[in-house]
């Protein structure tokens, strides 16, 4: 089962650095990465910049339209009027059944801003021991995650969050 998660980082290329980190585990097959998408937010801009790694494909890869939905409301929809804002709401309720509403939205809304990136990351397969000291080295902080209570405490725990 892949697991869908979302990491803060305290600057703005931490995110792009750790998605590099991952490609090499993945190389090595101590994870399988199915999809991904990082934000990365400059303090001198105005909106964040997002990027797919296209060249992830496999079974249960989100696609650009997913991303580029998810991203509008999570970003840019409070910049747009209230008609466009409306249209994007009826779209967003198609989200709620992969897990995404509108406390996932807010939490990453207030989360991530400017100074800040994150990574969206759909994997699967991980070697523990192997792939969260080489993440813990970016220092991630988890904003929201699809594991069982218990899974993401631990996964807290070995980060040290």
């Amino acid at each position: 089962m892949a697991t869908l998660t979302v990491w803060k980082f305290d600057n703005p290329t931490a995110a792009d650095d750790t998605v590099r980190t991952l490609e090499m585990l993945a190389k090595q097959e101590l994870i399988n990465l199915h999809d991904a998408a990082t934000v990365s937010w400059p303090t001198d801009r105005k909106k964040p910049k997002t990027r797919q790694l296209r060249n992830m494909a496999g079974i249960g890869a989100m696609g650009g339209m997913f991303w580029g939905m998810l991203f509008g409301l999570i970003f840019f929809v409070p910049f747009l009027g209230a008609a466009v804002g409306a249209a994007a709401g009826a779209l967003g309720g198609a989200l709620t059944d992969v897990g995404i509403d509108d406390d996932f939205i807010k939490a990453v809304r207030d989360q991530v801003t400017p100074g800040t990136s994150a990574l969206f990351l759909l994997s699967s397969g991980a070697v523990a021991d192997k792939v969260q000291p080489a993440i813990a080295e970016h220092n991630p902080h988890l904003i929201q995650s699809n594991l069982t209570a218990e899974q993401e405490k631990a996964l807290r725990e070995m980060l040290g969050e």
